[in-house]
């Protein structure tokens, strides 16, 4: 598989909705995780990321101009122990519990599909790090449509184990604007990671197109030791 700029997916389509990346930093120290939201509606743009634990979640920036908080205030990330849990809606809580369970990342996404948004029907893309005693692997899910018919939902997991120095691997909601949304087609993108984390971060949100992009979240963890540091950056101050 050929590998991507991220920078030029990015400023290249200006309207992927939402996005995760998962990877590992060039020197190899580092698993690396991107959450990204965009936003077309005011209800979607009157937001921010706040941190919240060791995970973050999202909420109304000006609390007075939200109108449908279903399907935009959720916990994008969640850390259940060694693992960390990076969604775009709320089903990062139903894998944190399911897997709390003793059961899979995929077993604990059976009793979701796509968001209820139709006609674009909103793919759920789901990823989730598991380190542990310095090792690193992770997998990324996406629950989609059938082409749009909403009556079948398929279901897609790729799991990533030992993954490469400075690659990643990069799913988003939508291939690009339009109306309805088109839902993203594919295995997730091969993506260079690099390994400064304010690097990495300002690439990315300069990348995101600047009328739609709302908050972006980042965050480097250790593989030795699994301590991390994150960065925030939301639109709205």
């Amino acid at each position: 598989m050929e590998m991507l700029s991220l920078t030029k997916e990015l400023k290249e389509n200006a309207y992927p909705g939402r996005g995760i990346v998962l990877g590992k930093s060039e020197d190899g120290k580092k698993a690396v995780a991107a959450y990204f939201i965009m936003g077309r509606s005011e209800n979607s743009r009157n937001r921010v990321f706040v941190e919240d634990g060791e995970g973050i979640r999202t909420q109304a920036f000006d609390p007075s101009k939200l109108v449908d908080p279903s399907l935009i205030i959720y916990a994008p990330v969640r850390v259940l122990g060694n693992k960390t849990i990076v969604t775009n809606g709320d089903q990062t809580d139903t894998i944190y519990e399911g897997m709390d369970k003793q059961l899979t990342f995929e077993q604990s996404l059976r009793s979701r599909e796509f968001e209820p948004d139709g006609p674009n029907y909103t793919p759920r893309i789901s990823g989730i790090m598991h380190v542990e005693n310095g090792k690193y692997n992770y997998a990324m899910s996406i629950l989609k449509s059938n082409n749009g018919n909403p009556q079948a939902c398929n279901r897609y997991t790729f799991a990533y184990e030992n993954p490469v120095a400075g690659e990643g691997h990069f799913i988003h909601t939508y291939m690009h604007d339009g109306n309805p949304l088109p839902s993203f087609e594919g295995e997730p993108k091969l993506v260079g990671i690099p390994n400064d984390i304010d690097e990495f971060k300002n690439s990315l949100w300069e990348s995101l197109n600047e009328e739609n992009k709302v908050s972006l979240f980042v965050r480097f963890i250790d593989i030795e030791t699994g301590k991390y540091e994150t960065r925030i950056v939301n639109k709205n101050k």
